[in-house]
């Protein structure tokens, strides 16, 4: 999908020529694919009235991925005339060899989308925008429909649109989402890592999304997401916490009793109640009123609003959006990092204050997302303390940033629900997409844009390279460690390969003297929720019953033991000085960022250099100085030292074998672990 979708959905059907660029061509000109192109130059004088029709289209249907494109859902009977000489088909039910190819066609999009697919409805394959009548489109949706209900999916009608052909009876074309959880998966899951400034909005806007009240001005909304006493008097998160927030399969409009508990919050409500209170008649007609009145389209969101666990709103819901909330402040700046390197988000949501603009670490963060490749978007709080001019002001200022030469971004800016779909379909498609929203937690303004992009934002990684994931070894980031009453030890982290079941056996390590020990899991959890099988790419947290805490650490791995696991504590990087206020040589110690270790490191040697300044690139050996490291080559780095900054991969490991590392011995009947 690109530019043309979205002048499409905006009401915009121009001709060749007469947008910018020509974002909607003709079919006088040559067509996406050239499978319509001879047929457009045999009928090229054939047309209504004599006019001149330049139809619009689309980039030809892609065999893979999870998008469909269908001039319509039924069954062949004759031919009818359409503007620019083209033929579509009149269209009846379907005979059941065909239903049972359109059945077998949608599983194969719901497993490219892992789970997602999209309908365009009046489209051609090679991308012509053919539209159907408003007849052909109630039989085409209802033949999908019959086509979800077999594959045991659900449809949400996105948008639909007229196409204007100069043509006599109205068309238009319609996009339809296909949810289907997997058969193998409880729910689909993304992962969306929070930056931005101290004091942008980042937990006020997590706390209005994923608790369903709007914030009072004054934090009120991110309390529940605290886990200190210290932040909860700050206000300043110093630690890294997850949200969860839900969506359903329909995309339904939000229950009657959960729109009104959003309207007991706001201020203006709450003095009208209290005007009406002494007049019961009075209020009871309000209240019957905003129960039965109609509510604006937003996607059923599933949260603590309606569920009072995490494992009721994963039970109800079909699409997760696990929020991982990063500090802003400066001096928490090695939180941030780890968060963002080693809890593997699927994309990014930078907060920007609009009364602030870009402040204080918005450009390091922004930074951050970009070094590490995680796609981002961009979010605009606090719109209800400034001016509109203010608000374009802060939206004039990241454009500039967003398209200068290290960026090299298209801002795209959400104003309504079509620019939110579009934004969500491009964004996933296109790494230089950067959409752009303006909300306020406090008036709830745009709140809802926010909701439909994600609950349309696909997944970055299509079912091919998931499997290839599975086939490989199970490996397990230890990213977080817990002691639990009556369950014992338990650790947290994100699977990066392979599929780890209750009970299985697998060796954690490397230790302090590099060893890796054995261990059994106990239990599995996602999101709160127990879980017998956790697959590649999820995240969740693992029970090891008696094991001894203290033989682990933050940075460790839990492999098979079939892997025989090689670690290291020297290693070579080709890196890219960031920044630096005088010259990078040797001996000089910095805090190295692998995925999930973090440990400081000295630099032994600066190939073909003596020294580095900010901007120049070298291959550089590092050598930890405290424990090895499991690490692999090719595995994106970061380090830092104060103002210090670089980037790089792994290329190179001096790794410590099994005999040294003693493996053998640490799998030995003596020290078994359980």
């Amino acid at each position: 999908m690109d530019s043309r979708v979205s002048e499409l959905f905006g009401g915009c059907c121009r001709p060749a020529g007469g947008g910018a660029g020509g974002a909607l061509r003709g079919r006088g000109g040559p067509a996406p694919g050239g499978g319509g192109g001879s047929k457009a130059k045999k009928k090229n004088g054939r047309s209504r009235g004599g006019k001149a029709n330049n139809p619009p289209y689309l980039p030809p249907e892609a065999e893979d991925g999870n998008i469909e494109y269908k001039v319509s859902l039924l069954k062949l009977q004759k031919e009818v005339f359409l503007p620019e000489g083209y033929f579509a088909l009149k269209l009846v039910n379907p005979s059941q060899y065909r239903f049972e190819h359109l059945v077998t066609q949608m599983k194969w999009r719901l497993q490219e989308g892992r789970g997602e697919a999209v309908y365009q409805i009046g489209v051609e394959d090679n991308g012509l925008l053919v539209g159907l009548s408003e007849e052909e489109m109630r039989a085409s949706l209802k033949t999908l429909r019959r086509m979800a209900e077999k594959v045991g999916a659900d449809i949400t009608v996105l948008r639909e649109r007229e196409v204007d052909y100069d043509s006599d009876v109205p068309r238009k074309i319609t996009e339809v989402l296909v949810r289907k959880v997997p058969d193998n998966q409880q729910f689909l899951d993304l992962r969306v890592a929070v930056l931005g400034n101290v004091d942008s909005g980042k937990s006020t806007l997590l706390g209005v999304l994923t608790q369903g009240e709007l914030d009072n001005g004054r934090g009120r909304a991110r309390l529940n997401l605290f886990r200190h006493l210290h932040e909860i008097q700050s206000g300043r998160t110093s630690s890294i916490s997850f949200e969860i927030l839900g969506f359903n399969s329909k995309g339904e409009v939000r229950e009657c009793a959960a729109e009104l508990k959003k309207l007991e919050n706001r201020t203006a409500f709450l003095l009208q109640l209290s005007k009406w209170i002494d007049k019961s008649w009075l209020f009871f007609t309000c209240l019957l009123g905003l129960l039965f009145s109609p509510s604006p389209y937003v996607p059923q969101v599933v949260n603590y609003s309606d569920s009072r666990t995490a494992e009721e709103i994963c039970e109800s819901s079909s699409k997760m959006i696990t929020f991982i909330d990063l500090a802003g402040h400066h001096k928490y700046l090695k939180t941030t990092i780890f968060g963002l390197t080693s809890y593997c988000p699927d994309f990014a949501m930078l907060v920007v204050s609009a009364n602030t603009g870009i402040a204080g670490t918005t450009r390091e963060h922004l930074g951050l997302a970009m070094a590490l490749k995680v796609p981002f978007f961009i979010v605009i709080s606090k719109v209800d303390l400034c001016s509109k001019a203010t608000v374009e002001r802060t939206v004039k200022q990241l454009e500039r940033i967003l398209k200068q030469p290290g960026c090299n971004k298209l801002p795209l800016l959400v104003n309504s629900d079509d620019d939110a779909v579009t934004a969500a379909q491009q964004f996933a498609q296109s790494p230089n997409i950067t959409p752009i929203f303006t909300l306020s937690s406090v008036s709830g303004e745009n709140l809802d844009l926010l909701k439909v992009f994600l609950n349309i934002l696909p997944p970055l990684t299509n079912s091919k390279e998931q499997e290839e994931l599975m086939q490989q070894l199970t490996e397990f980031q230890v990213d977080e460690i817990y002691t639990v009453p009556e369950v014992g030890t338990v650790v947290g982290g994100t699977l990066s390969s392979g599929i780890c079941r209750e009970g299985e056996n697998l060796v954690v390590g490397p230790t302090d003297d590099g060893k890796f020990l054995r261990l059994k899991v106990c239990s599995i959890q996602r999101n709160r929720s127990a879980c017998r099988v956790l697959r590649a790419g999820q995240a969740a947290t693992l029970a090891l019953g008696p094991f001894d805490r203290s033989l682990l650490r933050k940075g460790m791995v839990m492999v098979s033991p079939e892997m025989n696991p090689t670690i290291c504590s020297v290693f070579e990087a080709e890196i890219v000085l960031l920044f630096h206020a005088t010259t990078f040589r040797k001996g000089f110690q910095v805090t190295v960022h692998v995925g999930n270790v973090r440990q400081t490191a000295v630099v032994e040697k600066i190939h073909g250099k003596d020294k580095l300044r900010t901007g120049e690139k070298a291959v550089v050996r590092f050598r930890f100085i405290k424990h090895p490291e499991y690490l692999k080559i090719g595995a994106k780095l970061l380090f830092r030292e104060g103002v210090t900054k670089g980037i790089g991969h792994v290329t190179d490991l001096q790794a410590i074998t099994t005999k040294e590392n003693g493996l053998e011995e640490s799998l030995g009947p003596g020290q078994l672990s359980f």
